[in-house]
C-alpha cells in the first residue's frame, strides 16, 4: 500500500505558479497605465486599455474551455503560461499605442486559457474533502503576490529612473519561472474510463431497496449552470465595486495621505494570509453556507463603516473586514465550481470557463456602476446599493449552495432506510437520451 506523500506536489506547483503569475501581473498592472500615460493616452483610453484583457477573456472563455477539455488541461495551462510570458516580453518592446492594445488583447487570450485549466487542475488535485482549502491557498498566494507586486513595481521604477522596458522584462522573468515546475510536477488528469468515455449520457443509479426492483430509477443530472453563473456575477459585483475606487475613497473622501492608504493595503495582506486558509478549512469541514454568510456580512458591514467612519482607523478597519469577505468567498466558490464541474469530468474545463464568466462579468460591470453611482448621487448611494446587493446575494447564495448533490443526498438517505439486499445494488446504467443502454458497471 502506497503511503500518501506529505506534500501534494501538483497542487504546490499550481499554487507556486499562481504566486509568480500574480507577481508578474501586478507589476504589469501598476506599470502599464503609467507607460500608457507617458505615451500620451488619455484617461479614458487608459481605462479601455486596462479593461481590454478582461473583456477579451470573457469573450473567449467558452471556446477555450472546450479546447482545454479537447487537448488537455495541463497542455492548455502550459500554453497559457507561455503566452502570458510573451505578453510581458512584448511590452518591453512596445513603442506605439496600438501595440499596447494588441498585446493587452493577447493577455486576455492567455487569461481565457489559464483560468479554466488552473481551476480544473485544482479541482482534480485538491482532494474531495479539502478542495476548498486548496482554492483558499491558491487565492491566498495570488492575493499576497498582488499586493507585494505593486510595491515591487514602484521600487523598480524608482531604482531604474522610470525605465519601463526593464520593469516589463522583470515581469517576464517572474512569469516564465514556474514553467518548468508545472511541466515536471503537474500531471494531466486521467479521464474516467467507461462512463466519461461515452457520448453525453444520463447516469441512472438503482437505489438499494427491499423486495422488488423500483419502477422508476433515480436520475443523476448535472444541475443547470445559469444559477451558478448568476451567483458568481452577484458576488464578484459586490467584491469588485470598490477595487478601483479605494485609493480615491481613502485620499479624497477620508482625507488620508497616500502613505496611510499604502499602509492599509499592507494590512490587507496580513489579513488574507491568515483568514484565507481558515475559511477554506471551515468550508471543507464545517459549513459552506456559514462561510458564504461571512462574506455577505463583511460586504454589508464594511460598506456602512466606509461612510460612518472616514478616518484612518475606520477606513483601515472597513478595508480589513472587506478583504475578509473576499477571502471567505474564494474557497467556497472554488469548492462549488469543483462540485458542479465534477458531474462530468470530461467537460470540466468547459464548465469552469462558463462558471467563471459570471465572475468576470461582475468584475467588469461593477466598477463602472460604482463610478456612475458615486459621481451622480454620492458615496452614500453607492454604499447603500452595495449593501442591498450584498443582502440579495446572500439570499441567492443559500439557494445555490444547496443545489448540487441534492440528488445524491436523497439516494444516500434511501439506502439507509432500505438496507435490505438488492441484486442490482451498485449497478450503474449509462444511457443516451434515446434510452439505449450503452454499458453497465458495478459501483
Amino acid at each position: 500500500m502506497k503511503r500518501k506523500p506529505p506534500i501534494n506536489l501538483p497542487l504546490a506547483a499550481i499554487v507556486g505558479e499562481g504566486l509568480l503569475s500574480r507577481l508578474s501581473f501586478g507589476v504589469i498592472g501598476f506599470t502599464l497605465p503609467l507607460y500608457a500615460y507617458h505615451m500620451g493616452l488619455s484617461l479614458t483610453q487608459i481605462g479601455i486599455l486596462t479593461s481590454l484583457n478582461s473583456i477579451a477573456a470573457l469573450a473567449l472563455k467558452p471556446l477555450i474551455g472546450w479546447a482545454a477539455d479537447r487537448f488537455g488541461l495541463k497542455r492548455t495551462f502550459l500554453v497559457a503560461i507561455c503566452l502570458r510570458s510573451l505578453v510581458s516580453l512584448l511590452l518591453g518592446f512596445a513603442a506605439v499605442p496600438w501595440e499596447l492594445y494588441a498585446i493587452r488583447t493577447l493577455h486576455g487570450l492567455s487569461m481565457s486559457m489559464r483560468d479554466p485549466s488552473a481551476n480544473a487542475l485544482i479541482a482534480e488535485n485538491g482532494g474531495e474533502k479539502s478542495v476548498a482549502s486548496a482554492f483558499a491557498w491558491y487565492q491566498t498566494a495570488r492575493t499576497v503576490a498582488s499586493s507585494v507586486s505593486k510595491a515591487l513595481a514602484g521600487i523598480l521604477l524608482t531604482l531604474t529612473a522610470t525605465n519601463f522596458s526593464l520593469t516589463f522584462f522583470v515581469a517576464f522573468a517572474l512569469s516564465a519561472l514556474p514553467l518548468l515546475v508545472v511541466l515536471f510536477f503537474v500531471k494531466e488528469p486521467a479521464t474516467e474510463k467507461g462512463l466519461s468515455a461515452c457520448p453525453p449520457t444520463t447516469l441512472i443509479v438503482m437505489p438499494r431497496q427491499e423486495g422488488a426492483m423500483p419502477s422508476t430509477p433515480e436520475v443523476q443530472k448535472r444541475p443547470s449552470l445559469m444559477p451558478f453563473i448568476g451567483f458568481g456575477f452577484l458576488v464578484s459585483s459586490t467584491a469588485e465595486m470598490l477595487s478601483g475606487l479605494f485609493p480615491i475613497l481613502a485620499t479624497e473622501y477620508a482625507g488620508l495621505s497616500k502613505g496611510q492608504a499604502g499602509m492599509i493595503y499592507a494590512l490587507s495582506v496580513v489579513v488574507t494570509v491568515f483568514s484565507g486558509p481558515i475559511f477554506g478549512w471551515l468550508s471543507d469541514h464545517v459549513s459552506r453556507k456559514l462561510v458564504l454568510a461571512v462574506r455577505s456580512f463583511a460586504n454589508t458591514f464594511s460598506s456602512l463603516m466606509y461612510v460612518a467612519l472616514p478616518t484612518f482607523i475606520g477606513i483601515g478597519a472597513a478595508k480589513t473586514v472587506d478583504d475578509m469577505g473576499k477571502a471567505a468567498f474564494r474557497p467556497a466558490w472554488g469548492a462549488l465550481m469543483a462540485q458542479v464541474s465534477g458531474y462530468d469530468r470530461k467537460t470540466r474545463a468547459r464548465t469552469m470557463s462558463l462558471l467563471s464568466m459570471g465572475e468576470d462579468a461582475g468584475g467588469v460591470c461593477a466598477p463602472i456602476l460604482a463610478g456612475f453611482l458615486w459621481s451622480t448621487w454620492g458615496i452614500g448611494v453607492l454604499m447603500g446599493a452595495r449593501v442591498v446587493l450584498a443582502i440579495v446575494t446572500e439570499g441567492y447564495a443559500f439557494t445555490v449552495a444547496r443545489s448540487p448533490g441534492a440528488g445524491r443526498s436523497r439516494l444516500a438517505q434511501r439506502s439507509k432506510l432500505h438496507p435490505g439486499p438488492n441484486p442490482m445494488e451498485g449497478i450503474r446504467l449509462s444511457s443516451t437520451q434515446d434510452g439505449k443502454v450503452l454499458q453497465m458497471r458495478s459501483g
